[in-house]
Protein backbone atom coordinates (compact mmCIF):
# COMPACT_ATOMS: atom_id res chain seq x y z
CA UNK A 1 0.00 0.00 0.00
CA UNK A 2 2.94 2.25 0.83
CA UNK A 3 4.17 1.63 -2.46
CA UNK A 4 0.94 2.62 -4.32
CA UNK A 5 0.98 5.67 -2.26
CA UNK A 6 4.28 6.92 -3.48
CA UNK A 7 3.70 5.88 -6.87
CA UNK A 8 0.33 7.87 -7.00
CA UNK A 9 2.50 10.74 -5.58
CA UNK A 10 5.47 10.51 -7.60
CA UNK A 11 2.63 10.32 -10.65
CA UNK A 12 1.62 14.25 -10.51
CA UNK A 13 5.51 15.45 -10.43
CA UNK A 14 5.00 17.14 -14.11
CA UNK A 15 2.69 19.53 -12.59
CA UNK A 16 5.74 21.38 -10.78
CA UNK A 17 7.64 21.72 -14.35
CA UNK A 18 5.28 24.06 -15.84
CA UNK A 19 7.46 26.91 -13.76
CA UNK A 20 10.17 26.31 -15.83
CA UNK A 21 8.55 25.92 -19.34
CA UNK A 22 6.28 29.06 -18.86
CA UNK A 23 9.28 31.08 -17.10
CA UNK A 24 7.36 31.98 -14.23
CA UNK A 25 8.87 31.13 -10.35
CA UNK A 26 5.00 32.55 -8.97
CA UNK A 27 3.59 29.64 -10.27
CA UNK A 28 4.75 27.57 -7.10
CA UNK A 29 1.98 29.36 -4.95
CA UNK A 30 -0.41 27.19 -3.79
CA UNK A 31 -3.06 29.17 -5.44
CA UNK A 32 -2.02 29.02 -8.94
CA UNK A 33 -1.01 25.79 -8.67
CA UNK A 34 -4.76 24.90 -7.84
CA UNK A 35 -5.88 27.09 -10.74
CA UNK A 36 -4.07 25.03 -13.08
CA UNK A 37 -5.09 21.72 -12.23
CA UNK A 38 -8.20 22.71 -12.42
CA UNK A 39 -8.11 24.16 -15.92
CA UNK A 40 -6.73 20.99 -17.16
CA UNK A 41 -8.79 19.02 -15.11
CA UNK A 42 -11.64 21.23 -17.32
CA UNK A 43 -9.95 20.91 -20.66
CA UNK A 44 -9.14 16.63 -19.93
CA UNK A 45 -13.07 16.57 -19.22
CA UNK A 46 -14.31 19.08 -22.65
CA UNK A 47 -11.80 16.87 -24.66
CA UNK A 48 -12.86 13.25 -23.37
CA UNK A 49 -16.92 14.57 -23.51
CA UNK A 50 -16.14 15.61 -27.16
CA UNK A 51 -14.59 12.47 -28.00
CA UNK A 52 -17.00 10.16 -27.01
CA UNK A 53 -20.34 12.57 -27.99
CA UNK A 54 -20.91 11.24 -31.63
CA UNK A 55 -22.95 15.12 -32.96
CA UNK A 56 -20.53 17.11 -30.54
CA UNK A 57 -20.55 18.15 -27.38
CA UNK A 58 -23.93 19.60 -27.77
CA UNK A 59 -24.96 15.44 -27.49
CA UNK A 60 -23.56 14.67 -24.68
CA UNK A 61 -24.48 12.31 -21.76
CA UNK A 62 -25.54 10.08 -24.32
CA UNK A 63 -28.99 12.20 -25.44
CA UNK A 64 -28.53 10.91 -29.16
CA UNK A 65 -29.19 7.02 -27.87
CA UNK A 66 -32.48 7.59 -26.23
CA UNK A 67 -34.44 5.80 -28.60
CA UNK A 68 -33.89 1.90 -30.10
CA UNK A 69 -32.00 3.35 -32.95
CA UNK A 70 -28.71 5.99 -31.88
CA UNK A 71 -28.52 9.35 -33.90
CA UNK A 72 -25.67 9.11 -35.80
CA UNK A 73 -23.22 12.32 -36.28
CA UNK A 74 -20.18 14.14 -36.58
CA UNK A 75 -18.29 15.11 -33.74
CA UNK A 76 -17.33 18.15 -35.31
CA UNK A 77 -14.72 20.76 -33.32
CA UNK A 78 -14.82 21.11 -29.13
CA UNK A 79 -17.02 24.51 -28.43
CA UNK A 80 -17.99 24.95 -31.92
CA UNK A 81 -19.36 21.55 -32.70
CA UNK A 82 -19.86 21.70 -36.70
CA UNK A 83 -19.94 25.77 -36.89
CA UNK A 84 -17.04 25.96 -39.33
CA UNK A 85 -18.11 23.25 -41.38
CA UNK A 86 -21.11 23.87 -42.33
CA UNK A 87 -20.17 27.81 -43.04
CA UNK A 88 -17.12 26.89 -44.82
CA UNK A 89 -18.63 26.72 -48.40
CA UNK A 90 -21.60 29.16 -47.33
CA UNK A 91 -24.13 26.33 -48.83
CA UNK A 92 -25.22 24.44 -45.50
CA UNK A 93 -27.40 22.33 -47.28
CA UNK A 94 -24.29 20.88 -49.64
CA UNK A 95 -22.41 20.63 -46.74
CA UNK A 96 -24.72 18.96 -44.62
CA UNK A 97 -25.51 16.31 -47.40
CA UNK A 98 -22.59 15.50 -47.49
CA UNK A 99 -21.64 14.37 -44.09
CA UNK A 100 -25.19 12.44 -44.02
CA UNK A 101 -24.17 10.31 -47.09
CA UNK A 102 -20.40 9.82 -45.61
CA UNK A 103 -22.02 9.38 -42.43
CA UNK A 104 -24.65 6.69 -43.50
CA UNK A 105 -27.10 9.23 -41.65
CA UNK A 106 -29.21 10.19 -44.79
CA UNK A 107 -32.68 9.69 -42.61
CA UNK A 108 -31.44 12.02 -39.42
CA UNK A 109 -28.61 13.20 -38.60
CA UNK A 110 -27.31 14.59 -35.22
CA UNK A 111 -24.68 17.50 -35.22
CA UNK A 112 -23.92 20.14 -32.41
CA UNK A 113 -24.09 24.19 -33.56
CA UNK A 114 -21.48 25.50 -30.94
CA UNK A 115 -23.99 24.46 -27.66
CA UNK A 116 -26.98 24.14 -29.48
CA UNK A 117 -27.92 20.01 -30.34
CA UNK A 118 -29.71 19.73 -33.60
CA UNK A 119 -31.04 17.34 -36.32
CA UNK A 120 -31.43 17.39 -39.77
CA UNK A 121 -33.47 14.96 -41.89
CA UNK A 122 -33.00 14.36 -45.61
CA UNK A 123 -36.18 11.57 -45.74
CA UNK A 124 -39.24 12.51 -46.86
CA UNK A 125 -40.99 10.05 -44.27
CA UNK A 126 -38.86 11.55 -41.62
CA UNK A 127 -39.19 15.27 -42.63
CA UNK A 128 -43.12 14.15 -42.36
CA UNK A 129 -43.00 13.79 -38.64
CA UNK A 130 -40.78 16.25 -38.03
CA UNK A 131 -42.62 18.92 -40.02
CA UNK A 132 -46.08 17.58 -38.68
CA UNK A 133 -45.69 16.50 -35.36
CA UNK A 134 -47.37 19.02 -32.71
CA UNK A 135 -43.85 18.65 -30.43
CA UNK A 136 -42.18 20.59 -33.46
CA UNK A 137 -44.60 23.55 -33.69
CA UNK A 138 -42.09 25.92 -31.78
CA UNK A 139 -39.21 27.67 -33.59
CA UNK A 140 -35.65 28.45 -32.26
CA UNK A 141 -35.51 32.50 -32.40
CA UNK A 142 -32.18 33.78 -33.88
CA UNK A 143 -31.25 37.42 -32.23
CA UNK A 144 -31.60 39.04 -35.06
CA UNK A 145 -35.13 37.85 -35.55
CA UNK A 146 -36.35 39.01 -31.91
CA UNK A 147 -34.86 42.20 -32.22
CA UNK A 148 -36.56 42.33 -35.62
CA UNK A 149 -39.68 42.22 -33.97
CA UNK A 150 -40.26 38.80 -35.48
CA UNK A 151 -41.01 37.34 -32.52
CA UNK A 152 -45.09 38.52 -32.67
CA UNK A 153 -44.97 37.87 -36.45
CA UNK A 154 -46.73 34.47 -37.74
CA UNK A 155 -43.31 33.64 -38.67
CA UNK A 156 -41.57 32.98 -35.43
CA UNK A 157 -44.41 33.43 -32.39
CA UNK A 158 -43.98 30.78 -30.05
CA UNK A 159 -47.03 28.44 -30.55
CA UNK A 160 -49.72 28.86 -28.18
CA UNK A 161 -52.84 31.01 -27.96
CA UNK A 162 -51.52 34.46 -29.85
CA UNK A 163 -49.59 32.37 -32.79
CA UNK A 164 -53.36 31.04 -33.32
CA UNK A 165 -54.21 33.28 -33.75
CA UNK A 166 -52.40 34.99 -36.10
CA UNK A 167 -52.75 31.84 -38.30
CA UNK A 168 -56.62 32.14 -38.33
CA UNK A 169 -56.34 35.89 -39.41
CA UNK A 170 -53.71 34.76 -42.33
CA UNK A 171 -56.33 32.07 -43.54
CA UNK A 172 -59.87 33.28 -43.16
CA UNK A 173 -58.47 37.07 -44.43
CA UNK A 174 -55.01 37.92 -45.49
CA UNK A 175 -54.43 34.74 -47.29
CA UNK A 176 -57.81 33.63 -48.36
CA UNK A 177 -58.57 32.59 -52.20
CA UNK A 178 -61.24 35.25 -52.85
CA UNK A 179 -58.86 37.76 -51.50
CA UNK A 180 -56.27 36.56 -53.65
CA UNK A 181 -58.54 36.51 -56.77
CA UNK A 182 -59.65 39.60 -56.12
CA UNK A 183 -55.67 41.28 -55.80
CA UNK A 184 -54.95 39.88 -59.47
CA UNK A 185 -55.51 43.49 -61.27
CA UNK A 186 -52.70 44.72 -58.90
CA UNK A 187 -50.47 42.07 -59.85
CA UNK A 188 -51.02 42.10 -63.61
CA UNK A 189 -50.09 45.76 -63.08
CA UNK A 190 -46.98 45.08 -61.85
CA UNK A 191 -46.43 42.53 -64.26
CA UNK A 192 -46.97 44.73 -67.25
CA UNK A 193 -44.56 47.32 -65.88
CA UNK A 194 -41.96 44.89 -65.48
CA UNK A 195 -42.14 43.80 -68.86
CA UNK A 196 -41.83 47.45 -70.39
CA UNK A 197 -38.64 48.14 -68.15
CA UNK A 198 -37.14 44.72 -69.38
CA UNK A 199 -37.88 45.87 -73.46
CA UNK A 200 -36.69 49.39 -72.44
CA UNK A 201 -33.08 48.04 -71.04
CA UNK A 202 -32.79 45.43 -73.64
CA UNK A 203 -33.41 48.41 -76.33
CA UNK A 204 -30.80 50.79 -74.27
CA UNK A 205 -28.13 48.09 -73.25
CA UNK A 206 -28.28 45.21 -75.45
CA UNK A 207 -29.03 43.06 -72.34
CA UNK A 208 -31.04 42.64 -69.33
CA UNK A 209 -30.15 41.79 -65.78
CA UNK A 210 -33.33 40.53 -64.59
CA UNK A 211 -33.14 40.38 -61.07
CA UNK A 212 -33.79 44.19 -60.21
CA UNK A 213 -36.97 44.47 -62.60
CA UNK A 214 -38.11 41.37 -60.82
CA UNK A 215 -37.60 42.94 -57.29
CA UNK A 216 -39.19 45.96 -58.13
CA UNK A 217 -41.79 44.48 -59.81
CA UNK A 218 -42.72 41.96 -55.99
CA UNK A 219 -42.44 45.05 -53.97
CA UNK A 220 -44.79 47.14 -55.61
CA UNK A 221 -46.87 43.59 -55.67
CA UNK A 222 -46.63 42.97 -52.40
CA UNK A 223 -46.77 46.97 -51.03
CA UNK A 224 -50.31 47.12 -52.97
CA UNK A 225 -51.61 44.07 -51.53
CA UNK A 226 -50.12 44.60 -47.59
CA UNK A 227 -50.19 48.14 -47.57
CA UNK A 228 -52.47 49.62 -50.42
CA UNK A 229 -49.86 51.66 -52.46
CA UNK A 230 -47.98 51.31 -55.02
CA UNK A 231 -44.52 53.34 -55.78
CA UNK A 232 -42.30 54.90 -58.79
CA UNK A 233 -39.70 52.18 -58.09
CA UNK A 234 -36.66 54.77 -59.23
CA UNK A 235 -37.49 57.37 -56.84
CA UNK A 236 -40.26 57.31 -53.86
CA UNK A 237 -39.18 53.18 -52.78
CA UNK A 238 -35.87 53.36 -52.08
CA UNK A 239 -35.78 53.77 -48.60
CA UNK A 240 -38.23 50.98 -48.32
CA UNK A 241 -35.98 48.36 -50.84
CA UNK A 242 -33.00 49.55 -48.33
CA UNK A 243 -35.09 48.32 -45.74
CA UNK A 244 -36.45 45.14 -46.86
CA UNK A 245 -32.45 44.29 -47.89
CA UNK A 246 -30.82 45.17 -44.80
CA UNK A 247 -33.67 43.12 -42.99
CA UNK A 248 -33.43 40.10 -45.03
CA UNK A 249 -29.43 40.57 -44.81
CA UNK A 250 -30.03 40.55 -41.14
CA UNK A 251 -32.11 37.69 -40.63
CA UNK A 252 -29.58 35.24 -42.38
CA UNK A 253 -26.57 36.48 -41.10
CA UNK A 254 -24.59 34.22 -39.15
CA UNK A 255 -24.31 35.51 -35.79
CA UNK A 256 -22.08 33.98 -33.08
CA UNK A 257 -24.49 34.62 -30.04
CA UNK A 258 -26.95 32.16 -31.51
CA UNK A 259 -24.77 29.15 -31.12
CA UNK A 260 -22.05 30.01 -28.74
CA UNK A 261 -21.81 30.46 -24.99
CA UNK A 262 -22.18 34.61 -24.21
CA UNK A 263 -18.83 34.47 -22.42
CA UNK A 264 -16.94 33.71 -25.83
CA UNK A 265 -19.36 35.80 -27.64
CA UNK A 266 -18.33 38.84 -25.38
CA UNK A 267 -14.62 38.52 -26.69
CA UNK A 268 -15.77 38.36 -29.97
CA UNK A 269 -17.83 41.57 -29.46
CA UNK A 270 -20.45 41.11 -32.24
CA UNK A 271 -18.08 40.73 -34.90
CA UNK A 272 -20.54 41.00 -38.13
CA UNK A 273 -22.30 44.25 -35.74
CA UNK A 274 -25.90 42.28 -36.50
CA UNK A 275 -27.12 43.63 -33.17
CA UNK A 276 -26.24 47.34 -33.80
CA UNK A 277 -27.50 46.85 -37.17
CA UNK A 278 -30.19 45.72 -36.17
CA UNK A 279 -30.89 48.56 -33.30
CA UNK A 280 -30.42 51.10 -35.95
CA UNK A 281 -33.32 49.46 -38.60
CA UNK A 282 -36.03 49.18 -35.83
CA UNK A 283 -36.89 52.77 -35.30
CA UNK A 284 -36.75 53.36 -39.05
CA UNK A 285 -39.15 50.10 -39.57
CA UNK A 286 -41.25 51.48 -37.08
CA UNK A 287 -41.68 54.74 -37.90
CA UNK A 288 -42.57 53.71 -41.53
CA UNK A 289 -45.36 51.26 -40.58
CA UNK A 290 -46.77 53.22 -37.83
CA UNK A 291 -47.26 56.42 -40.85
CA UNK A 292 -49.44 54.05 -43.05
CA UNK A 293 -51.45 52.88 -40.30
CA UNK A 294 -51.98 55.94 -38.99
CA UNK A 295 -53.12 57.13 -43.05
CA UNK A 296 -55.67 54.03 -42.98
CA UNK A 297 -56.81 55.17 -39.95
CA UNK A 298 -57.89 58.56 -41.05
CA UNK A 299 -59.23 57.71 -44.13
CA UNK A 300 -61.52 54.73 -42.05
CA UNK A 301 -62.77 57.94 -39.65
CA UNK A 302 -63.94 59.23 -42.93
CA UNK A 303 -65.52 56.03 -44.58
CA UNK A 304 -66.86 53.78 -42.21
CA UNK A 305 -67.69 51.57 -44.83
CA UNK A 306 -67.16 47.27 -43.93
CA UNK A 307 -63.94 46.02 -45.12
CA UNK A 308 -63.97 44.26 -48.83
CA UNK A 309 -61.31 41.86 -50.40
CA UNK A 310 -60.64 44.62 -52.87
CA UNK A 311 -59.14 46.36 -49.51
CA UNK A 312 -55.55 45.74 -48.21
CA UNK A 313 -53.75 43.50 -45.01
CA UNK A 314 -53.94 47.46 -42.96
CA UNK A 315 -57.79 48.00 -43.73
CA UNK A 316 -58.74 44.20 -42.39
CA UNK A 317 -56.11 44.45 -39.64
CA UNK A 318 -57.48 47.68 -38.69
CA UNK A 319 -61.26 46.38 -39.21
CA UNK A 320 -60.31 43.44 -36.75
CA UNK A 321 -62.14 43.37 -33.26
CA UNK A 322 -63.15 41.42 -30.31
CA UNK A 323 -60.38 37.94 -29.94
CA UNK A 324 -59.06 38.88 -33.51
CA UNK A 325 -57.82 42.73 -32.56
CA UNK A 326 -54.39 43.18 -32.55
CA UNK A 327 -52.54 46.13 -30.52
CA UNK A 328 -50.23 48.58 -32.67
CA UNK A 329 -47.20 46.66 -31.94
CA UNK A 330 -48.52 43.28 -33.29
CA UNK A 331 -49.50 45.37 -36.30
CA UNK A 332 -46.53 46.50 -37.29
CA UNK A 333 -44.52 43.16 -36.91
CA UNK A 334 -47.20 41.24 -38.98
CA UNK A 335 -47.36 44.05 -41.83
CA UNK A 336 -43.60 43.99 -41.51
CA UNK A 337 -43.08 40.14 -42.00
CA UNK A 338 -45.77 40.05 -45.14
CA UNK A 339 -43.08 42.89 -46.85
CA UNK A 340 -40.50 41.56 -45.80
CA UNK A 341 -41.16 37.80 -46.83
CA UNK A 342 -42.95 38.52 -49.49
CA UNK A 343 -40.90 39.94 -51.75
CA UNK A 344 -37.28 38.67 -52.64
CA UNK A 345 -38.34 34.96 -52.45
CA UNK A 346 -41.03 35.64 -55.19
CA UNK A 347 -38.34 37.62 -57.17
CA UNK A 348 -35.41 34.72 -56.84
CA UNK A 349 -37.50 31.86 -57.69
CA UNK A 350 -38.50 33.74 -60.41
CA UNK A 351 -34.85 34.01 -61.50
CA UNK A 352 -34.38 30.75 -61.17
CA UNK A 353 -37.06 29.58 -63.33
CA UNK A 354 -36.21 31.57 -66.19
CA UNK A 355 -32.00 30.76 -66.17
CA UNK A 356 -33.19 27.38 -66.48
CA UNK A 357 -35.63 28.07 -69.84
CA UNK A 358 -32.67 30.36 -71.12
CA UNK A 359 -30.36 27.12 -70.56
CA UNK A 360 -32.99 24.83 -71.96
CA UNK A 361 -34.00 26.48 -74.97
CA UNK A 362 -36.33 23.03 -75.66
CA UNK A 363 -38.06 23.58 -72.51
CA UNK A 364 -38.55 27.26 -73.04
CA UNK A 365 -39.89 26.69 -76.93
CA UNK A 366 -42.13 23.72 -75.61
CA UNK A 367 -43.68 26.16 -72.65
CA UNK A 368 -44.05 28.68 -75.15
CA UNK A 369 -46.18 26.79 -77.47
CA UNK A 370 -48.61 26.06 -74.53
CA UNK A 371 -48.70 29.67 -73.69
CA UNK A 372 -49.46 30.57 -77.50
CA UNK A 373 -52.30 27.72 -77.15
CA UNK A 374 -54.46 30.06 -74.29
CA UNK A 375 -56.63 32.95 -75.78
CA UNK A 376 -56.38 36.35 -74.82
CA UNK A 377 -54.80 37.86 -72.04
CA UNK A 378 -52.91 35.52 -69.41
CA UNK A 379 -55.30 35.46 -66.17
CA UNK A 380 -54.49 33.66 -63.09
CA UNK A 381 -57.15 31.32 -63.98
CA UNK A 382 -55.36 30.61 -67.27
CA UNK A 383 -52.30 29.70 -65.69
CA UNK A 384 -53.41 27.35 -63.16
CA UNK A 385 -54.79 25.47 -66.20
CA UNK A 386 -51.02 25.00 -68.32
CA UNK A 387 -49.89 22.00 -66.78
CA UNK A 388 -46.37 22.11 -68.48
CA UNK A 389 -46.08 26.08 -67.21
CA UNK A 390 -46.62 24.29 -63.19
CA UNK A 391 -44.36 21.54 -63.98
CA UNK A 392 -41.85 24.04 -64.80
CA UNK A 393 -42.47 26.32 -61.84
CA UNK A 394 -42.34 22.97 -60.02
CA UNK A 395 -39.24 21.38 -61.51
CA UNK A 396 -37.47 24.92 -60.28
CA UNK A 397 -38.37 24.36 -56.97
CA UNK A 398 -37.14 20.82 -56.97
CA UNK A 399 -33.77 21.79 -58.57
CA UNK A 400 -33.32 24.76 -56.75
CA UNK A 401 -35.33 24.86 -53.34
CA UNK A 402 -35.39 28.52 -52.07
CA UNK A 403 -35.12 27.41 -48.85
CA UNK A 404 -32.82 24.20 -48.81
CA UNK A 405 -33.48 23.92 -45.35
CA UNK A 406 -36.66 25.16 -45.33
CA UNK A 407 -35.35 28.98 -44.38
CA UNK A 408 -36.39 28.54 -40.43
CA UNK A 409 -36.03 25.53 -38.11
CA UNK A 410 -38.41 24.01 -35.68
CA UNK A 411 -37.40 23.44 -31.93
CA UNK A 412 -38.89 20.22 -29.96
CA UNK A 413 -40.65 20.99 -26.92
CA UNK A 414 -40.53 17.32 -25.44
CA UNK A 415 -38.96 14.08 -26.38
CA UNK A 416 -40.04 12.62 -29.98
CA UNK A 417 -40.11 9.42 -30.92
CA UNK A 418 -39.79 8.69 -34.19
CA UNK A 419 -40.97 5.80 -36.79
CA UNK A 420 -37.33 4.33 -37.24
CA UNK A 421 -36.76 4.07 -33.52
CA UNK A 422 -34.76 7.50 -33.19
CA UNK A 423 -35.23 9.59 -30.32
CA UNK A 424 -35.04 13.58 -30.30
CA UNK A 425 -34.58 14.91 -27.20
CA UNK A 426 -36.49 17.99 -25.89
CA UNK A 427 -34.96 21.17 -26.54
CA UNK A 428 -33.17 20.04 -29.85
CA UNK A 429 -33.24 21.95 -32.97
CA UNK A 430 -34.72 20.07 -35.97
CA UNK A 431 -33.93 21.03 -39.78
CA UNK A 432 -35.14 19.51 -43.00
CA UNK A 433 -32.57 19.21 -45.82
CA UNK A 434 -35.33 19.58 -48.57
CA UNK A 435 -32.06 19.96 -51.27
CA UNK A 436 -31.25 16.38 -50.14
CA UNK A 437 -34.35 15.24 -50.86
CA UNK A 438 -35.52 16.85 -54.07
CA UNK A 439 -31.61 15.63 -55.26
CA UNK A 440 -31.65 12.03 -53.86
CA UNK A 441 -31.59 9.87 -56.80
CA UNK A 442 -33.53 6.89 -54.89
CA UNK A 443 -36.57 9.28 -54.99
CA UNK A 444 -35.81 11.09 -58.24
CA UNK A 445 -34.61 10.14 -61.74
CA UNK A 446 -31.79 11.96 -62.54
CA UNK A 447 -32.27 14.52 -59.77
CA UNK A 448 -29.62 16.87 -61.77
CA UNK A 449 -31.60 17.14 -64.41
CA UNK A 450 -33.82 19.87 -65.36
CA UNK A 451 -37.10 18.07 -66.75
CA UNK A 452 -40.49 20.16 -66.04
CA UNK A 453 -42.22 16.57 -68.16
CA UNK A 454 -41.71 14.76 -64.60
CA UNK A 455 -44.86 16.39 -63.31
CA UNK A 456 -47.15 16.15 -66.00
CA UNK A 457 -49.13 13.08 -65.91
CA UNK A 458 -49.48 12.99 -69.77
CA UNK A 459 -45.86 12.91 -70.58
CA UNK A 460 -45.19 10.07 -68.34
CA UNK A 461 -44.46 12.09 -64.97
CA UNK A 462 -46.91 12.62 -61.84
CA UNK A 463 -48.85 15.78 -60.69
CA UNK A 464 -46.80 16.46 -56.91
CA UNK A 465 -48.35 18.87 -54.83
CA UNK A 466 -45.80 20.93 -53.29
CA UNK A 467 -47.93 22.74 -50.74
CA UNK A 468 -46.84 20.19 -47.91
CA UNK A 469 -48.69 17.04 -49.12
CA UNK A 470 -46.20 15.21 -50.52
CA UNK A 471 -42.46 15.65 -48.34
CA UNK A 472 -41.06 14.39 -51.69
CA UNK A 473 -40.76 18.06 -52.62
CA UNK A 474 -42.34 20.73 -50.12
CA UNK A 475 -40.61 23.63 -50.40
CA UNK A 476 -42.87 25.95 -48.35
CA UNK A 477 -43.07 23.07 -45.23
CA UNK A 478 -45.81 21.51 -43.86
CA UNK A 479 -47.81 20.85 -40.73
CA UNK A 480 -48.95 23.55 -38.43
CA UNK A 481 -46.01 26.36 -39.53
CA UNK A 482 -46.33 25.53 -43.43
CA UNK A 483 -45.38 29.33 -44.97
CA UNK A 484 -49.21 31.07 -45.25
CA UNK A 485 -48.55 32.93 -48.14
CA UNK A 486 -47.95 29.81 -50.65
CA UNK A 487 -50.86 30.28 -52.59
CA UNK A 488 -50.13 33.40 -53.22
CA UNK A 489 -46.66 32.92 -54.12
CA UNK A 490 -47.53 29.86 -56.52
CA UNK A 491 -49.68 32.20 -58.48
CA UNK A 492 -47.24 34.99 -58.59
CA UNK A 493 -44.56 33.11 -60.21
CA UNK A 494 -46.66 31.41 -62.20
CA UNK A 495 -47.76 34.45 -63.83
CA UNK A 496 -44.92 36.00 -64.19
CA UNK A 497 -42.75 33.52 -65.67
CA UNK A 498 -45.85 33.10 -68.44
CA UNK A 499 -45.87 36.50 -69.35
CA UNK A 500 -42.03 36.91 -69.19
CA UNK A 501 -41.64 33.86 -71.89
CA UNK A 502 -45.11 34.90 -73.90
CA UNK A 503 -43.53 38.56 -74.65
CA UNK A 504 -39.94 37.36 -75.19
CA UNK A 505 -37.35 34.90 -76.15
CA UNK A 506 -35.04 34.43 -74.18
CA UNK A 507 -31.60 33.87 -74.75
CA UNK A 508 -27.97 33.19 -73.33
CA UNK A 509 -25.93 36.50 -72.65
CA UNK A 510 -22.36 35.92 -74.25
CA UNK A 511 -20.52 38.68 -72.51
CA UNK A 512 -22.77 37.23 -69.27
CA UNK A 513 -22.73 33.07 -69.78
CA UNK A 514 -25.35 31.85 -67.16
CA UNK A 515 -23.60 30.43 -63.95
CA UNK A 516 -26.13 28.44 -61.59
CA UNK A 517 -23.31 28.70 -58.58
CA UNK A 518 -25.41 29.27 -55.24
CA UNK A 519 -25.67 31.44 -52.10
CA UNK A 520 -27.17 30.85 -49.09
CA UNK A 521 -28.70 33.62 -47.37
CA UNK A 522 -32.19 33.65 -46.18
CA UNK A 523 -32.95 31.99 -49.65
CA UNK A 524 -31.08 30.59 -51.78
CA UNK A 525 -30.29 32.59 -54.57
CA UNK A 526 -27.98 32.58 -57.82
CA UNK A 527 -24.56 34.03 -56.66
CA UNK A 528 -24.61 35.84 -60.10
CA UNK A 529 -27.46 37.39 -61.07
CA UNK A 530 -28.87 36.65 -64.43
CA UNK A 531 -28.26 38.68 -67.78
CA UNK A 532 -29.95 37.55 -70.59
CA UNK A 533 -30.60 38.72 -74.31
CA UNK A 534 -33.95 38.72 -75.36
CA UNK A 535 -36.26 39.40 -78.16
CA UNK A 536 -39.46 40.88 -78.11
CA UNK A 537 -42.09 39.17 -79.69
CA UNK A 538 -45.36 40.29 -81.44
CA UNK A 539 -47.52 40.28 -78.27
CA UNK A 540 -49.07 43.19 -76.75
CA UNK A 541 -48.46 44.25 -73.24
Amino acid sequence: MALNMVTTKDSSWWVYTLPAFLGSKTLLDETYLIFFTILLSLLSLALLTWAFSPGGTAWKNGRNKNGAVPIPGPRGLPVFGSLFTLSRRGLAHRSLASIASAMNANHLMAFSLGSTPAVVASNPQLAKEILTSPHFADRPIKQSARSLMFSRAIGFAPNGTYWRRLRRIAASHLFAPRRISAHEPGRQKDCAAMLRSISDEQTLNGAVSLRKHLQNAALNNIMGSVFGKRYDTAQDSEELKEMVREGFELLGAFNWSDYIPSWICCCLNDPSKVVARCEALVPRVRRFVTGIIEEHKMKKNLNENNVSDNDDFVDVLISLDGDEKLDEDDMIAVLWEMIFRGTDTTALLTEWVMAELVLHPEVQAKLRKELDGAAGALTDADVAGLPYLQAVVKEALRVHPPGPLLSWARLSTSDVHLSNGMVVPAATTAMVNMWAITHDAALWEEPLEFRPERFVAAMGGADVDVRGGDLRLAPFGAGRRVCPGKNLGMVTVALWVAKLVRHFEWAEDAAAPVDLSEVLKLSCEMKYPLSAVVEQRNVPI
